[in-house]
Parts: structure tokens; C-alpha cells; sequence
């Protein structure tokens, strides 16, 4: 390497993403020693950082062309020394003058102040705080006041920020923001997020969830007015992603609104929204033609049929038939029915409906999730799938070993996850395995299934006799949905 000229040493050192490896570099030569702290664009640290406001100095003294920081506290104690507090984040606004994005979690010794400084980041583009416990909406007034170039900004258990959404009005009135997430803030309802107003325009990626929505009852839309047909006069057709979770909104109130706004969608999860009807559904698909990925998470709520009142998930099969007619273009699917059972309370959809659109959209990746009324003969159905290359299926405890000797009949399956599906033993996985060239095979909670069954069935085996709860599931194809 020493006949290597700097800059193409430099360009070697941008695509190492390890930082041990990046230790290792620096310290064979005085010359790697330069070049890598020349070309450093980003790190992470966190409760090794002590004493933190000098070693903070020391870092960024030396990787003075940092363009990304992520300082995370998590799992911190009070014997793991002092944290970055105020004046350690004055110094890195003050030695980093190339930062560009910058990850802020657990930081319990920050506060407005703190955040206040990074106004003097003009270059500042992404700002993540989780778990900011201080942070009040006067800091976030300062930065998007400060930031002119904030494009994307996060906000994940902030509760102080309440009351005053001049911060909101400010983004959204100078339209530069592309990404929004706001998940568990408790002071910040749907509702004000729509004080965001000319934002709207720009933005392609908003995601909002409360925790619970309980909390969701309780807040009201500011600028309803009772007894009027209620448009809100803005549109989001750069939007590309949404994500609601656990909101509670009526008819053209609310976040749910946006639904029939947004053209330009590809990705959208609709995740416990109390609300939600077919109308809703038939719309969005009616103005997303581009729609590539849908996640649909239902528990069962009072719905009004034309002779009585009924419990059940929200949706029908006239949802299904409206994204099966309008999103020719979807390949990610996850149908979630939560708390359900085969007697009461009811799913809204059939198992005609369910096969009548995975036959009509070409999935690739599907997720099926409590459907008690998915049985062998929907099993045909998907064994038919000729794109279909990833399949999840949990709680759906109406398949038997007949239905899954079917899966061996499905021309691109590569990846399989069962879990807490108890109606198919080691025969009808066998079938599967034996057939399919599978890449991964993840088996969960599924009590007829055995370690002997599935082991070397794949290239990647997981194998667990319980399985991990609902709501701690990894699954990256649908991009944290449950996070």
C-alpha cells in the first residue's frame, strides 16, 4: 500500500465500515494513522466515552471531517462515569463543522441547551433524538430555525415535548423536510402533525405511532369544526412511505385523511388504526397505483352490518378486491389479524377473498398472521404463486400436513418461517424441504414440529420450541413494522 497514492488509500478507507478494522489501520503507519483520520466520515460511541466532554474533543479534533455521529446511552449506569451533557455537544457543533446527520439516544444529560447549539450546524441534514428526555419543543424550534438543510428528523419517547407546535408550523412553512418519524411521543398527537400544513409537499417518508390507544381517545383535532364536512387543504403527493400505528380518528379527520392524498405511494402500513374501513382502503387504492408493499395490522372492533352489530376486524374482501384491481405492482404483503378466533370474534375477510388477491398481485414476500379461517384448500392457492419467494405464516392453526406438502408445489419459495402453528407435524415440512432449495427455514412454537425434522433442511435454520411473542418479531422485509 505504500505505493498507493493518499486519496485512493483514502477512498479504500471510506468503504471500511468496521471500526476495529479502522483501529487496526491507523495504527501500522503514521501515514495510515493521517489518512484515516482525514477520511473518517462517521462513529459511534457511547458509554465507553469517559471522561465524555474530553474524549468527545479529542474525537473530533482528530476526525474533523466527521459527517456522521451516533452517540448512544443505552444500557448506561450512574458507575459507568458522566455522560456527553450540554457542553460536550457545544464542542462537537464547534469541531465538526462538515456534520450532516447526527443520532442522539439515552443522552439523559442533554437538554434544550444542548440542542440549541446545533443551530450553529448549518450542514446539520438529519437529526435522530431517542429517548431525549429534557428535549422540550423550544429546542426543536431552535433547530429547524438554525438547520436550514434538516431533511429528515426523529423523534422517538421525547415526552416533554407538549403544548407549543411553532416547531412544526416552522418545518413545514419552510418545506425543506423529506423524512418524518414521530413513534411514542406522548405530547404529540396526530392531530397537531397536521399543523405541519405546506410540508406535507416535500415529505416522502412519515411515520407516526402512540404506544397505547388508550392515550388516543383522549385528544382532539384542534381544527375540527362540529357538524361541517371537514377537508384539510393541503396535499402529499411526493409521499412515498407511511406508517400509522395505533391512532384513533373519524371520518376526514385526522392522519387518515391522508389516504386519499397521497399518489406517489409505494410503501404504506396501516397498524391498529381504530377507523379504518373498506372506503378507506378502496380509496387508497384507487390513487396508488404504484403501490409496491402494504402491511394491514387488525384487532376486532364494533362494525354495523345492514341487520346487526357485529365484532370483528375492520376490513372485507371489497379492500381486497380494490388492491387486487388497483396495485398491480404489489410484491410485499403482510395480513395481521390480531385477538381473533375461529368462533368470535370474527375476521372480516374470506378465504375466497385472500386467494382471490394472492392470485391476482404478483407477492413475492407475504406475511399471514392469525388467519384462522386460512386452511388447506387457500394452501392451493399460494402453492400456485409464481413469484411468491418469502412466506410467513403464524397462528394460522387450520393447515395440516396436507396444506403443507402443498408449499412443495410453489415454484419460487426459497424462504420459509412457520410459528405457533400446530395443525402440521414433521411430514408435511418434510414434503417441503425435500422439494424446495430453500435458503432459510425458521421454525418457531410449532409443537408437532421437531429440532430432527428441520435440521440441514436449508442453508440458514432457526429452530425454536417457543416462540418470541407478536410483538418482538423481526422481520426485516417489512422494515420494523413492530419496532
Amino acid at each position: 500500500m505504500e505505493d498507493l497514492p493518499d486519496a485512493l488509500i483514502g477512498e479504500i478507507v471510506k468503504r471500511i465500515n468496521s471500526t476495529s478494522d479502522l483501529s487496526s489501520i491507523s495504527v501500522l503507519s503514521k501515514r495510515l494513522y493521517k489518512i484515516e483520520a482525514e477520511y473518517r466520515r462517521s462513529i459511534r460511541i457511547g458509554c465507553s466515552l469517559c471522561p465524555a466532554t474530553d474524549a468527545i474533543v479529542s474525537l473530533c479534533s482528530r476526525f474533523h471531517n466527521l459527517l456522521n455521529v451516533d452517540i448512544n446511552y443505552s444500557g448506561w449506569k450512574q458507575g459507568d462515569g458522566n455522560q456527553l451533557d450540554n457542553h460536550g455537544l457545544r464542542m462537537l457543533a464547534s469541531y465538526c463543522p462538515m456534520l450532516s446527520d447526527l443520532t442522539l439516544s439515552f443522552c439523559l444529560y442533554i437538554d434544550d441547551t444542548g440542542i440549541g447549539y446545533l443551530a450553529f450546524c448549518k450542514k446539520l441534514m438529519a437529526l435522530r433524538l431517542n429517548s431525549a428526555t429534557k428535549i422540550t419543543s423550544s429546542a426543536l424550534l431552535a433547530v429547524a430555525v438554525g438547520c436550514k438543510s434538516l431533511s429528515a428528523l426523529h423523534l422517538i419517547n421525547c415526552n416533554e415535548i407538549v403544548g407549543n407546535s411553532e416547531w412544526l408550523k416552522y418545518l413545514g412553512s419552510d418545506g425543506s423536510l423529506e423524512e418524518l418519524v414521530v413513534k411514542n411521543c406522548k405530547g404529540i398527537s396526530h392531530y397537531n402533525l397536521l399543523l405541519f400544513g405546506p410540508g406535507w409537499i416535500k415529505l416522502q417518508r412519515f411515520v407516526f405511532q402512540v404506544r397505547t390507544l388508550l392515550s388516543s381517545f383522549e385528544l382532539q383535532d384542534p381544527a375540527y369544526v362540529p357538524n361541517c364536512q371537514y377537508k384539510y387543504d393541503f396535499c402529499c403527493e411526493s409521499l412515498k412511505e407511511l406508517t400509522l400505528r395505533r391512532i384513533v380518528s373519524l371520518e376526514e379527520i385526522g392522519l387518515r385523511s391522508l389516504l386519499g392524498k397521497c399518489k406517489s405511494l409505494e410503501k404504506v402500513c396501516l397498524h391498529f388504526v381504530i377507523g379504518l374501513t373498506d372506503m378507506d382502503v378502496i380509496t387508497l387504492a384507487q390513487n396508488c397505483s404504484n403501490l409496491k408493499s402494504i402491511s394491514l395490522q387488525l384487532m376486532p372492533v364494533s362494525c354495523e352490518e345492514p341487520e346487526c352489530r357485529i365484532y370483528r376486524t375492520p376490513l372485507t374482501d371489497e379492500s381486497l378486491k380494490a388492491l387486487a384491481l388497483g396495485c398491480c405492482m404489489l410484491e410485499v404483503v403482510e395480513l395481521t389479524m390480531f385477538a381473533c378466533s375461529p368462533a368470535y370474534p370474527e375476521i372480516g375477510f374470506t378465504q375466497e377473498g385472500l386467494v382471490m388477491f394472492f392470485q391476482s398481485c404478483p407477492i413475492r414476500d407475504l406475511v399471514l398472521c392469525g388467519a384462522n379461517i386460512f386452511d388447506d384448500d387457500g394452501m392451493k392457492a399460494l402453492s400456485s404463486a409464481q413469484f411468491l419467494e418469502t412466506l410467513e405464516l403464524m397462528d394460522c392453526i387450520e393447515i395440516t400436513d396436507a396444506g403443507m406438502r402443498l408449499l412443495a408445489d410453489c415454484p419460487s419459495l426459497i424462504n420459509l418461517t412457520l410459528r405457533q402453528c400446530d395443525g402440521f407435524s414433521d411430514v408435511g415440512v418434510a414434503e417441503v424441504v425435500r422439494s424446495r432449495k430453500l435458503d432459510s427455514l425458521i421454525v418457531e412454537g410449532c409443537s408437532q414440529v421437531s429440532l430432527k425434522a428441520v435440521q440441514g433442511a436449508a442453508k440458514s435454520v432457526h429452530y425454536e420450541r417457543g416462540y418470541p411473542g407478536y410483538g418482538r418479531l423481526n422481520r426485516g422485509s417489512l422494515m420494523d413494522l413492530n419496532s
